[in-house]
């Protein structure tokens, strides 16, 4: 039997994301594509890392902006470890920003509705 269904991901949660400036460090592109994937670190040194989702609803980020985007990670188990860091850091072959965690009494349902991707 096909399932033609269509699966909604969510975010888990919502950050502030931060890309630092070129100059800085960071990307010299911005991130427009819905999904763009990186590994997260707890810390800037930390070897413990983490994939993750970026969930842009139709906004691209360019280096040196912050904007409120929508976040999922690959193995739900490290939720709670990111969700609790409160500040974590985005990783491609470098720190290029940094994403501070909403808090959940910031978020409304519409909010979090509004972060949703559509995967075959």
């Amino acid at each position: 039997m096909k399932d033609s269904a269509v699966r909604t991901l969510t975010p888990h949660f919502i950050v502030d994301l931060t890309l630092y400036p070129t100059a800085q460090g960071g990307r010299k592109e911005p991130i427009s594509r819905e999904g763009f994937g990186c590994p997260c670190k707890l810390d800037q040194k930390s070897d413990y890392v983490a994939d993750c989702r970026l969930f842009l609803n139709g906004q691209s980020i360019s280096p040196g902006e912050t904007k409120r985007v929508g976040i999922r990670f690959s193995y739900g188990e490290v939720v709670p470890i990111f969700r609790s860091a409160a500040k974590f850091y985005l990783w491609d072959s470098r720190i290029i920003g940094e994403a501070r965690v909403v808090p959940t009494e910031e978020m409304s349902d519409r909010l979090s509705h509004n972060f949703a991707l559509k995967s075959p």
